[in-house]
């Protein structure tokens, strides 16, 4: 895992280092700062539909360190435009590498398959628009508190505006709906079935220093419906805050590759509540 840490970092100072030579700052006078990387945040989703003939590929990992939990949750998502712009296709694959209450939680988690529509497209006036529906697959295990075992429902509502520039505010509002859920008990068995729904906000603001090396400041507040290890439904609100930074390693007319990483705080648990995200993602035409 050390290894891939220093990947990371060694991709974002690399980047650096190129976004302050000048001759890249000359081939990005065509479009504006923060037009150069798009649809690249981390906690929050930006509302920019894939291109056609574009395919994109994401990677994460986020260590999480609180009182309850320790370790690493991993996924991949591809995108994929469907004929237009207006319709994409989607879908992520979790895993889980953590340690909870004393338990050890690995394995694969529910696997998502999202679809999402480019209602408004981004003007002067209005923001960008595009409301995403997914379904969640029980690909996931309950004895190893992986997943609830049922099939699940997301839907997903987030906007997109530039304001200038060099600046850029996103904000997401979302459902999950996960009927007749069950889950491991404290006790190794399982839970009786619950009707879970969750909600989440989140909100993000960014600035592009260069062209290619965006800062990036996320919030998410997940309003949580979960069963506790007695069987009984628990509801949490955990905010987190997470600073960041993301950077166009690879920016060429047929593929773009970007890194970034950020530390996510949480807001209403104890001081030792942090952790780390790391991103990468690979962009590219299909042909």
């Amino acid at each position: 895992m050390s290894c891939m840490l220093t990947h990371f970092f060694y991709c974002i100072i690399t980047s650096l280092v190129i976004c302050l030579f000048p001759a890249s700052l000359v081939a990005a006078q065509k479009e504006r700062p923060i037009d150069v990387i798009e649809d690249n945040s981390f906690l929050i989703e930006e509302a920019y539909n894939q291109e056609p003939g574009v395919v994109q590929h994401i990677f994460t990992a986020h260590y999480i360190n609180d009182s309850r939990r320790r370790g690493w949750e991993f996924s991949f998502t591809q995108e994929w435009p469907v004929f237009s712009q207006n319709h994409q296709f989607s879908y992520t694959i979790p895993s889980y590498h953590l340690v909870e209450n004393g338990d050890r939680q690995n394995g694969l988690g529910d696997v998502l398959l999202n679809y999402r529509y480019q209602l408004l497209e981004e003007d002067e006036t209005k923001p960008a628009f595009a409301p995403k529906f997914s379904l969640i697959l029980p690909s996931g295990s309950r004895r190893r508190g992986t997943g609830y075992g049922v099939v699940g429902y997301e839907l997903g509502l987030p906007f997109s505006k530039k304001v200038t520039g060099q600046f850029a505010l996103h904000a997401n509002f979302g459902l999950t709906y996960l009927p007749n859920a069950r889950a491991r008990l404290g006790s190794g068995g399982l839970s009786s079935e619950h009707s879970l729904v969750s909600y989440n906000l989140g909100a993000s603001a960014i600035y592009a220093v260069f062209p290619r090396v965006h800062l990036m400041l996320e919030w998410l507040g997940d309003f949580e419906e979960s069963i506790d290890d007695n069987g009984k439904d628990e509801r949490t609100f955990m905010p987190v805050l997470s600073p960041g930074l993301r950077a166009a390693i690879v920016d060429r007319p047929m593929l773009q590759i970007v890194a970034g990483a950020a530390a996510p705080i949480g807001l209403n648990r104890k001081a030792d509540n942090y952790g780390a995200f790391l991103y990468l993602s690979i962009e590219h035409d299909l042909f």
